[in-house]
């Protein structure tokens, strides 16, 4: 299969910005073993400026533009040396590419960005994505990583998109504050019912929230591609995942 994985702030870091080791540690040997196994793997990372507010010393995500672009440009050098160091131990090469909203709207561009991403998928390397922080702003930004997966999952014709992020899945309520909250397990159809479920972003160093997990999942179901949500406080959920088996909350594609 060919796997669009995205992982959020929150899987990657811990609560001061810091990187979690152990966690990603694991994330990357789990998704080299599924490459080993023969998937096709394309990882969109979160998490540079959450961890250039860590190197910095920061006490909180930044508001303003300059901060947070001087916070992605110091992030994004420790996330891809991290990534770089980690998957290389495992014989796999990685590559690194930023995009931003003008990347994925402007039909040149797009088809350069498209063509790039296939022959990397061809030479065997495991593409890394983020959006260019650094230099996004609000006229070219793409918004949340969420996005930037469905949009990735689409253009590639990608199998399945896995989000890995600081909940399990869509809960009929939100379970950090309603104990009667249940996991929906499996979503065929995304109704106005469910996007009333949806909250704000879910912490305070990311961007994303269930709101933007739903509009990826209507972007990809759209296009017969399956997406699910689930927690990445264990990467190794991502077996079975892969194997088709139940975790977390699946969207299932529709042609």
């Amino acid at each position: 299969m060919r796997i669009v994985v995205k992982v959020g702030t929150t899987t990657l870091a811990h609560t001061t910005g810091r990187l979690n080791i152990r966690r990603v540690e694991q994330l990357c040997k789990v998704l080299s073993d599924l490459k080993n196994a023969g998937h096709e793997i394309v990882l969109v990372s979160s998490g540079a400026i959450g961890m250039g507010v860590g190197k910095l010393g920061l006490r909180e995500r930044p508001q303003d533009m300059p901060t947070k672009q001087a916070a992605a440009a110091v992030g994004q050098c420790e996330l891809m040396y991290v990534y770089d160091k980690l998957f290389s131990e495992y014989h796999h090469t990685v590559a690194q590419i930023l995009l931003t909203g003008s990347d994925v709207r402007d039909a040149q561009r797009q088809e350069n960005f498209h063509n790039t991403l296939f022959r990397l998928l061809e030479l065997g390397a495991l593409p890394i994505l983020n959006e260019n922080d650094t230099v996004a702003t609000e006229e070219i930004v793409i918004g949340d990583n969420d996005t930037l997966a469905a949009i990735i999952a689409v253009s590639v014709r990608a199998d399945l998109l896995i989000l890995l992020s600081d909940i399990d899945g869509l809960y009929t309520a939100d379970p950090r504050t309603d104990k009667t909250a249940r996991l929906i397990p499996t979503v065929s159809e995304i109704t106005p019912e469910l996007l009333a479920l949806a909250g704000g972003s879910g912490s305070g160093l990311g961007t994303g929230g269930m709101a933007t997990k739903l509009r990826a999942a209507q972007t990809v179901n759209a296009s017969g591609i399956d997406m699910v949500i689930a927690s990445g406080a264990d990467p190794d959920i991502l077996y079975r995942i892969a194997a088709g088996e139940p975790a977390g909350t699946r969207f299932t594609g529709r042609c």
